[in-house]
């Protein structure tokens, strides 16, 4: 897997990336429920790919270009996913990337750094089946869902 460009940073999200992180995945039109994204924060299960503005390597600086949403283990009165059944396999709820930053390998970079961060086996996503070539080129194995929706499971080596 190759990584995005220099100037892109991966990092877990923290509370004042909130907003930034729903610009994106709002820009990308995905149903992200906001308080969802804030919890999520909150259990470092959002990471967040920035670039840092012309000259400056300071992350204060940095701005928000990706987003990668996990599902957490833990949901209150909800039935179990397969991730919860199997503790081992965290689920990609979310992920997007700001239309000028699309195709030079932001989303990659989110995936390669949720694989190295994450203490876990398998990562499965849902999604629409115009990104299936996306999540094949990662090595994810995609099986077809109802409604034109695809499941992806990736096989980590940890």
């Amino acid at each position: 897997m190759s990584a995005a460009s220099d100037d892109v940073r991966v990092r877990f999200a923290r509370p004042d990336d909130h907003v930034a992180a729903m610009r994106v995945l709002d820009g990308s039109l995905l149903d992200t429920d906001a308080g969802t994204v804030r919890e999520r924060i909150e259990r470092a299960a959002v990471l967040v790919a920035t670039v840092g503005l012309a000259g400056s390597p300071d992350d204060a600086t940095a701005r928000v270009v990706g987003v990668l949403v996990l599902d957490t283990p833990e949901r209150e009165g909800i039935a179990p996913r397969p991730e919860e059944v199997r503790p081992d396999t965290r689920h990609v709820e979310a992920i997007a990337v700001t239309r000028r930053r699309r195709e030079g390998g932001i989303g990659r970079a989110l995936v390669e750094a949720a694989v190295e961060r994450v203490d876990c086996d398998r990562l499965t996503a849902e999604f629409r089946a115009e990104v299936a070539p996306f999540y094949e080129s990662l090595g994810f194995d995609v099986d077809p869902l109802t409604d034109g929706r695809r499941r992806g499971v990736l096989r980590v080596g940890r």
